[in-house]
């Protein structure tokens, strides 16, 4: 590919009838100064593939230089897509073409600088020649530090320092001089890595090694302070390279990987959580705290980057999803320092996705951090967040067979249970009371999401109703934790006395001799048939009294709510 940039920087020059006069280095990269014959020529498919090639070679320049993260390289793709479909369908002359080129760099590089607010490297780099020297306490050695310009424009006035340090855990020489400056005329612009080697600039150091060395690599840091067309940088590019030292018996070690004398390097651990709202419901938004220490005594951290990443949900592959998102779409916390034994607290805003089953979800956190001379440690914890389903259920209408009935007989109560939450309803019992009624309890069992429970009791009649038969229903069952909730429902049902038994019996009957029963017989069936149905049409009539009165009751209340409202008609109008 890089063969291909390289060919694309002069495509130009190689169509016919033209002659590359000069080329002139700007912002945006080449701008080519072209003499041509014929400007009109229309591009053919080899100019388009040409400049494409340069176009891509450029773009992926700036992805280097930069150091992109990955919205902004997205950004910069679309440009640089869009200028592929430009150059592919539209008709232009070479002209044309050469200034769009020019034109799309200029965007390219917008787009790349958008968000960089450091001035980063441009292609600075140090060379494959570079070997890592080894280097014993007490002793000198020689560091020479090839540098490499993978940019394509020239750098100039070029001073290169290396960052040093009196701390032995942070530089591994002997601080004997106040300054270590080198300079450099120039390095040329480069269109490949080979061109870049060859032109490489080597930097010769001389250092000796503290007799109080520790073993191990320790990071050598340069700083590169450089002019690009005629303007100076803001802030030097910097390259790292390793040298190998070896101490005295009992020094310790040091290492690009964190070990330092003390033999251990500082943890970041997760001592808690908690959430807010305390109980958190699927599709609730709710505010995440993690509790965080370092447990390093001596060693503070810096430049912590925590990564927050939620579980992964979903029957199979095509339908996965995590199980939080944060609100500010990014799930990534910044903070800058922890002090030794020191407890913080990072704090996000996340939502839990509304269709999540009832049951704790993992997030892990991820944690990136520097201690000292010790660069991209890493940790990782885990938090369990428990999400609840809110419980739901639902009754079909109560059939009651019959509605009314006398003390001490029974009606059938029929109704069924619907479970229309996402979570299951466990140990789901019936209650039904009345003072007309004997209590009745009645055992569902448990119910899983969408299922349904029956239920068909017998309810006794205790007494004549003297309200308006309402029977409360009370419908409870417990959740996952044996948390139990309880909710009333109601039926209508009518108990009334049992007449003949209360008023007709053996004492109403009159003591007659054998002749006499005989004689008056017919006599005493009529006056009985009387009394029975006397007393009957009078517990009617008391039934029905009741009736009525309960009736009046509700009309005369419905006349006032009508003339409230009437009332409060006039007043508004």
């Amino acid at each position: 590919m890089l063969g291909l940039g390289l060919a694309a920087m002069f495509f130009l020059a190689d169509l016919p009838g033209m002659d590359v006069m000069a080329s002139s280095i700007s912002g945006n990269g080449i701008d080519y100064n072209i003499k041509v014959d014929n400007p009109d020529r229309i591009i053919n498919d080899d100019d388009r593939a040409d400049a494409d090639a340069d176009l891509l070679y450029y773009m992926q320049s700036l992805e280097v230089r930069y150091r992109l993260d990955e919205k902004m390289m997205e950004n910069l793709h679309k440009v640089f897509d869009s200028a592929v479909y430009y150059i592919a369908n539209t008709e232009m002359t070479v002209s044309e073409l050469a200034a769009y080129v020019a034109s799309t760099k200029g965007s390219l590089e917008a787009a790349a600088v958008a968000n960089v607010t450091v001035t980063t490297s441009e292609f600075l780099q140090v060379g494959d020649n570079w070997s890592t020297p080894t280097v014993s306490y007490g002793q000198s050695v020689s560091i020479v530090l090839p540098i490499i310009n993978f940019g394509t424009e020239e750098l100039n006035d070029l001073i290169i320092e290396p960052a040093t340090s009196t701390i032995v855990t942070e530089w591994p020489f002997v601080p004997d001089k106040t300054g270590y400056l080198q300079t450099e005329p120039y390095i040329p612009g480069n269109k490949t890595y080979e061109a870049a080697m060859q032109n490489r600039r080597e930097f010769t150091f001389h250092f000796t090694a503290r007799e109080d060395v520790m073993s191990g690599y320790y990071p050598l840091k340069f700083r590169v302070w450089y002019t690009k067309s005629g303007i100076r940088c803001e802030e030097p590019a910097e390259v790292t390279v390793y040298v190998r030292t070896v101490g005295r018996p009992g020094s310790g070690t040091i290492g690009g990987s964190g070990e330092e004398s003390s033999g251990a390097k500082p943890r970041i651990i997760v001592t808690g959580f908690e959430t807010t709202p305390s109980q958190v419901f699927a599709g609730d938004t709710f505010t995440l705290n993690i509790h965080v220490k370092n447990t390093s005594k001596e060693l503070a951290v810096t430049n912590l980057l925590f990564d927050l990443q939620a579980a992964v949900e979903g029957e199979d592959k095509t339908n996965t999803y995590v199980a939080f998102l944060p609100t500010s779409g990014s799930s990534s916390i910044y903070m800058d320092k922890i002090s030794p034994d020191t407890d913080a607290v990072i704090e996000i805003e996340m939502t839990a996705k509304a269709d999540l089953a009832q049951k704790p979800y993992v997030l892990d956190v991820n944690m990136k951090y520097d201690a000292g001379s010790m660069f991209d440690l890493t940790d990782t914890a885990s938090v369990s967040i428990p999400i609840n389903q809110e419980s739901r259920f639902d009754i079909s209408t109560p059939e009651v067979v019959p509605t009314d009935i006398t003390v001490g007989s029974q009606s059938n109560v029929m109704f069924s249970i619907y479970n229309t939450g996402k979570t299951t309803l466990y140990n789901v019992q019936v209650k039904m009371y009345a003072d007309s009624v004997e209590e009745t309890t009645a055992f569902v069992g448990n119910l899983n999401s969408g299922a349904t429970g029956n239920v068909d009791v017998m309810v006794t009649g205790a007494a004549a109703t003297m309200d308006d038969g309402t029977v409360n229903v009370d419908i409870s069952y417990e959740d996952n934790a044996g948390n139990v909730t309880t909710e009333t429902r109601a039926i209508t049902l009518y108990v009334s006395e049992e007449f003949f038994d209360e008023y007709i019996s053996d004492d109403m009957m009159v003591d007659m001799g054998e002749g006499e029963m005989e004689e008056g017989s017919n006599k005493g069936r009529i006056i009985t048939m009387v009394v029975i149905a006397l007393l009957v049409a009078a517990g009617v009539g008391i039934f029905a009294f009741i009736r009525l009165r309960k009736k009046k009751k509700e009309a005369n209340l419905l006349a006032d709510d009508l003339a409230s409202i009437d009332q409060d008609k006039n007043v508004y109008m």
